[in-house]
């Protein structure tokens, strides 16, 4: 086999008994395979990580139904592309038993004139389409085309299957197995894969080929040799991606539940995948007013002084800031009232609409406004016991709404029982 092919490229399985991963849709039950076992092949979607078998799981499915696979990549295709394919498979169509498959590389990376295109082909059941994507499907292709659509998720190789696909390829592959590899650790070069076998791949023959055999002519591999020659950073992830987003929401939701260990566990992920720290930062200004509030007003003072100091400091240092602040909100006090109180508030006036203002607490710049009432009876409050008055600010059409209720956290009890006591003084006044 010629050794200038990528060993992940000479390592792609020839059939469904070889291919690694995925069991929940090519095990014994699982679901493409449930689906093969009756003759039918769905349009679909497979939405998964790189590196986890998408392609290869196409052409498969192809070999193993027997038809006929058209591939076009979406960085390079266009309408006319894919109207050229499903001319071709409309006069294939007519010689074979089986309608053929269009394989569509990046689908996510279609337009969506280039995504309508394809719809009359897929419904008239022209071509079964088989769309390989990284990016959550129902932000990236039109729904048009999604219902019509299987979709398929393909998870992270897991570290078993990963050396699996190692020792086959010390073992089986024509290049390698003429070598003598002794694998002393592999800890770095899982890690590094990230789930990816073809990162994996790529990386272990990068590896092999750059160490010299010792006297015995035994090529050695350790996490040593691994970081020397790699050179590559642990962690990364696409920040317009679905793994920015995810990762973002493992922080928070860390925060919010009084986590500060795993918070920093995320946080640290995020930084060492590059990670802008004013995105952070911001994330942290959100949750101290959202997830904390009133249970610690300072949550939003440190939050905001954090964020002005990533902006004037920037990385490395900023790491320390974020850190600091991460595990403030972390260990505070939590309480949700002003984001549950604001919610239902505008609610409210979606379902209500635009009540009148009452004519107290109106602004009079004019006489003729004076004149109207407006401003009139308004009841400064400075000007009475303790700085509160019993006088009505709800429009009267609103009646009686409460959208501010507390926690447990002792601020906003405290807040809540001087409303209570407003309300029940006033009912009982009336």
């Amino acid at each position: 086999m010629n050794s200038l092919i990528p060993l992940a490229e000479r390592m792609r399985p020839h059939s469904l008994l070889e291919y690694v991963g995925q069991t929940h849709l090519v095990g014994e039950n699982g679901s493409l395979t449930r689906s093969l076992d009756i003759g039918v092949l769905p349009s679909m979607i497979l939405w998964g990580p790189p590196g986890v078998g998408k392609t290869t799981l196409a052409n498969l499915l192809a070999n193993q139904t027997k038809r006929q696979i058209h591939v076009l990549s979406a960085i390079s295709s266009g309408v006319k592309d894919i109207r050229d394919v499903i001319a071709k498979a409309e006069q294939s169509n007519m010689f074979e038993t089986k309608g053929a498959i269009l394989f569509i590389d990046e689908i996510h990376r279609f337009s969506k004139s280039q995504q309508d295109s394809l719809l009359g082909a897929v419904e008239r059941g022209t071509v079964t389409l088989i769309g390989a994507t990284t990016e959550n499907p129902s932000f990236e292709v039109i729904s048009a085309l999604l219902s019509r659509c299987q979709v398929y998720v393909l998870e992270s190789l897991t570290k078993d299957e990963l050396t699996s696909i190692l020792a086959k390829a010390i073992s089986e592959d024509n290049v390698l197995k003429q070598k003598k590899i002794e694998l002393v650790e592999t800890k770095l070069l899982l890690a590094l894969s990230g789930g990816d076998a073809r990162k994996l791949l790529n990386n272990f023959e990068l590896v092999v080929n750059s160490i010299a055999p010792d006297k015995k002519g035994v090529i050695r591999i350790d996490d040593a040799q691994v970081k020397l020659l790699t050179g590559s950073k642990l962690m990364s992830h696409d920040k317009d991606g679905e793994d920015h987003y995810d990762l973002a929401s493992a922080f928070i939701k860390s925060i919010r539940g009084s986590d500060p260990n795993a918070a920093i566990y995320w946080l640290a992920r995020l930084i060492e995948g590059g990670e802008d720290p004013t995105f952070i930062a911001r994330r942290l200004l959100i949750s101290a007013s959202e997830d904390i509030g009133l249970a610690n007003p300072n949550a939003l003072l440190i939050a905001n002084t954090a964020f002005d100091a990533v902006k004037n400091i920037g990385f490395p240092e900023s790491r320390i800031i974020l850190a600091q602040c991460t595990i403030y909100l972390a260990s505070s006090p939590k309480g949700n009232a002003a984001y549950k109180a604001i919610n239902e508030a505008q609610a409210f006036v979606q379902k209500t609409g635009k009540l009148p203002i009452p004519l107290h607490l109106r602004n009079a710049p004019t006489g003729l406004m004076k004149e109207l009432g407006y401003g009139k009876e308004y009841q400064y409050p400075h000007d009475f016991e303790a700085n509160f008055t019993y006088q009505e600010y709800m429009p009267e059409e609103a009646g009686k709404q409460n959208f501010f209720f507390a926690g447990s956290s002792p601020k906003e009890q405290e807040v809540t029982l001087q409303i209570i006591k407003f309300w029940n003084d006033k009912y009982k006044a009336e």
